[in-house]
């Protein structure tokens, strides 16, 4: 490389970081502005209200408690009979004590009453619609307002805005099934606000790597985003391919559980931190990692969320229970203590940073990840991954398939470390969390199959 080169590279960074940021700014607060400003609007809440004290983020959800509770009594059957199953009377501001008297709510009965969940003053036809996954056995269609899908962009911003993402910056997008521009309109909307280039998480080999790269170098991203364990496979090649000039300013890993050993990865392969942020479709942003990277800063403005036992009671923070939400926006179709089939961990401690939002300190897994022992107890499948990966050389990809109680798959990936040994050792080790009466056959791989999306799933309980 020339040195006329080496001076024009960075001259050119440095003209594109300022067109984006000008083009970006003024493309979206113009787009913003013209659908009622609503998302930037949010934004700049969210930022003030994650500096109130406890009290006032107690009074804002028990406003927006009481509004949603009896907007959905007005126009919801379901929630109308759930209410008048409890007793409550609307005829009394309510608490956030009252919560705890409504039943949680689970994607059966939204997938068996969808229409009874809808707000009457609301027409399906025209609301906005997402469908899940159905990565636990039940694909739901979900239906938010148009104002709530604005919140939660603008909800977007705030969180993504941790990890230094504004809008019209160019990004590095790992995912599946990548969006193509079409339409007029969709091309200026990509060019204006959505300014990505995409590696499909489908077509992970080393030739779509190799030319991500290229593309890479010359599009110029500042960020990085996409799932997790994807932006860990392409982190791995960099590192192997000693490429050491992708040098993002903000990574945000999201759709998967990001585990402890592919933040590492990834840190080391762009020397850069990684945000983790947790959301979902039907309720939008859960939470999210700021720069102090000490637990994800729950979503209250827009959220309750709960952390229950088996029985349904709270479980004391530092302790493993299911997630539970109430959506404090979606007038459209009410979702109260919705059950989101994650297993998580609240935090009794706050952030350094000096942000009050409180803090889910992390994710163990969804509950179809837990597999089950012959004596009734389970085990977090994930973090059993993650353990067995970061113990035992020679392994480079495991998934677990639970299909029978004494019978458990172990689909393994070698890695550049496997010896005959490594088999052995991976036995060993499962066998200190399940006896002898679980039968474990470990079934040889060229790599872990991905759903549909593009994501992946490393433990899969069919019990």
């Amino acid at each position: 490389m020339t040195q006329t080169t080496q001076y024009q590279q960075p001259q050119r960074r440095m003209r594109l970081k300022f067109f984006d940021s000008i083009l970006g700014k003024i493309a979206y607060t113009a787009w913003d502005t013209k659908e009622g400003g609503a998302r930037l609007n949010e934004c700049a809440k969210l930022k003030e209200q994650q500096y109130w004290s406890d009290e006032q983020i107690n009074a804002l959800q028990t406003a927006k408690f009481n509004s949603l509770i009896t907007h959905a009594y007005n126009t919801s059957k379901w929630y109308k009979k759930v209410i008048d199953n409890i007793g409550i009377s609307l005829g009394n501001p309510l608490s956030l004590d009252d919560l705890a008297r409504f039943p949680v709510t689970t994607k059966i009965d939204i997938r068996e009453h969808t229409q009874d969940f809808i707000s009457s003053k609301y027409n399906p036809e025209t609301m906005p619609k997402a469908k899940t996954g159905g990565s636990t056995g039940v694909s739901l269609n979900l239906f938010f307002d148009e104002h709530c899908q604005k919140l939660r962009n603008g909800a977007q911003i705030f969180a993504d805005s941790f990890s230094g993402w504004k809008p019209g910056i160019r990004i590095a997008a790992v995912w599946g099934n990548p969006p193509v521009a079409k339409t007029l309109k969709q091309r200026v909307r990509a060019f204006l606000l959505d300014r990505m280039i995409y590696l499909d998480t489908m077509d992970l080999n080393t030739n779509s790597m190799n030319s991500f790269v290229v593309r890479w170098r010359s599009f110029q991203p500042e960020m990085i985003f996409g799932h997790s364990h994807s932006i860990y496979i392409f982190a791995k090649f960099i590192i192997e391919q000693n490429i050491k000039d992708l040098r993002p300013k903000g990574i945000v890993a999201t759709s998967m559980m990001l585990l402890d050993h592919e933040r590492e990865i990834i840190e080391t392969a762009f020397q850069c931190k990684v945000s983790n942020r947790y959301g979902c479709e039907e309720v939008g942003l859960i939470a999210v990692e700021c720069e102090k990277h000490q637990g994800m800063h729950i979503n209250t403005s827009h959220i309750i969320l709960e952390c229950l036992d088996e029985n349904n009671q709270p479980v004391a923070p530092g302790n493993a229970g299911k997630l539970i939400i109430t959506d404090l926006n979606n007038f459209g179709m009410p979702l109260i203590r919705y059950r989101v089939e994650d297993v998580g961990v609240l935090s009794a401690q706050k952030c350094s940073c000096g942000r009050s939002t409180p803090l889910l300190e992390r994710l163990e897994g969804r509950v179809a990840d837990f597999l089950k022992k012959p004596d009734g107890g389970q085990v977090a499948g994930v973090s059993l991954v993650e353990r067995t990966l970061t113990k035992i050389p020679g392994i480079e990809q495991m998934q677990l398939v639970q299909e029978q109680l004494h019978e458990i798959l172990i689909n393994r990936v070698k890695g550049p470390e496997y010896t005959p040994n490594t088999d052995d050792q991976l036995i060993a080790e499962f066998r200190e969390v399940f006896d002898a009466s679980v039968n474990l056959i470990i079934n040889d791989v060229e790599k872990i199959p991905q759903e549909k999306s593009g994501k992946y799933r490393f433990s899969i309980c069919k019990i």
